[in-house]
């Protein structure tokens, strides 16, 4: 049995100090290099990617657990002892934790612009022919404005309003070894890179990425041109009652554009999150759309299972794998 002066302890002073401390502050204080910016007012951490941290909370998707302090997060996420984690965050010998830092409040959303193209889009097309996807769908997207290779190489995936007008961007890399995504600033996610060949279509296929999207479009090239195809440029991320959970912005915008859909196939990752997303969009919907759940059958998304399905060694490297 461990003597007294051995056990580990803290006081309550210890305790309440290590508490204020939120997770952001935190980060940014000691860890910064794990803090990644995903939009003007939300960030997620390098080793859990489905961790996103926002308006003084955190939440891990993945697992389905949150909190707001610095201490829960050491605990919950870092598997840290309770004791251990005080000790950390005070440090036991008078240590003052820093004063808080207070984001400010984010400016006016700025002025959607879409990247400069580069000259030509060879990069682009070379990375994505090499990820499996049809080249004439490339082709199609490229001469309709949906698709094009910017200054810096990145894949540009565009969005569009009803009117025609580009209102949304996502930005991906071209090289085989990089995971940088990002959305062009300024982007609306109501219009969302898609597909809607057919105003009347009673049936919209929902994905995660445009690349699984685009995937799917070629996994079907037969009747690719039949049906209304539309991204939701990320997971989507229930909130913690149904009540406080809206519809994704893509889809809301999507159903309120096209009347006639009376039918969602669910075509996202099959991971604990996008079995999650799609359980949650089935459950708000079900009142007014009949729903379909088509998970890919190998691997965890529809680009996966086009590159087997075409045996396609994966040399890309996939967003939450460490680097080769």
């Amino acid at each position: 049995m461990l003597s007294t002066e051995t056990k580990k302890h803290v006081t309550k002073e210890q305790v309440d100090r290590a508490k204020q401390m939120d997770l952001m502050t935190y980060l940014l204080a000691y860890e910064p290099d794990e803090l990644i910016r995903m939009s003007d007012s939300v960030y997620t951490t390098r080793t859990h990617d489905s961790l996103k941290i926002s308006n003084g909370k955190w939440f891990w998707w993945s697992r389905g657990i949150g909190g707001r302090s610095a201490l829960d997060y050491l605990i919950k996420v870092r598997g840290m002892e309770f004791v251990d984690a005080v000790q950390h965050l005070c440090g036991c010998t008078g240590y003052d934790p820093p004063l808080p830092v207070y984001m400010a409040r984010p400016p006016s959303k700025p002025q959607f612009v879409l990247p400069k193209p580069y000259v030509n889009n060879e990069r682009i097309l070379r990375y994505l022919i090499r990820r499996g996807i049809d080249l004439e769908i490339l082709d199609y997207c490229i001469k309709d404005g949906r698709l094009y290779e910017d200054e810096r190489h990145n894949c540009v995936f565009v969005g569009f309003d009803g009117n025609g007008k580009a209102r949304y961007a996502m930005l991906r890399s071209s090289s085989p070894t990089s995971v940088f995504l990002q959305e062009t600033e300024g982007s609306d996610k109501r219009y969302a890179f898609s597909l809607p060949f057919r105003q009347d279509e009673d049936t919209v296929y929902l994905f995660e990425s445009a690349i699984d999207l685009l995937s799917f479009a070629t996994l079907r090239k037969d009747t690719w041109r039949d049906y209304n195809y539309l991204s939701l440029s990320g997971v989507y991320q229930p909130r913690r009652t149904l009540s406080e959970t809206p519809v994704p912005a893509a889809l809301g915008q999507h159903l309120h554009d096209h009347p006639s859909t009376r039918h969602i196939a669910l075509c996202l990752d099959n991971d604990e999150a996008g079995r999650l997303a799609a359980q949650t969009i089935c459950t708000l919907l079900s009142d007014c759309y009949t729903t379909e759940l088509l998970l890919p059958d190998k691997g965890k998304d529809y680009n996966l299972q086009l590159q087997i399905k075409k045996g396609i060694s994966p040399v890309i490297r996939m967003r939450g794998e460490p680097e080769r």
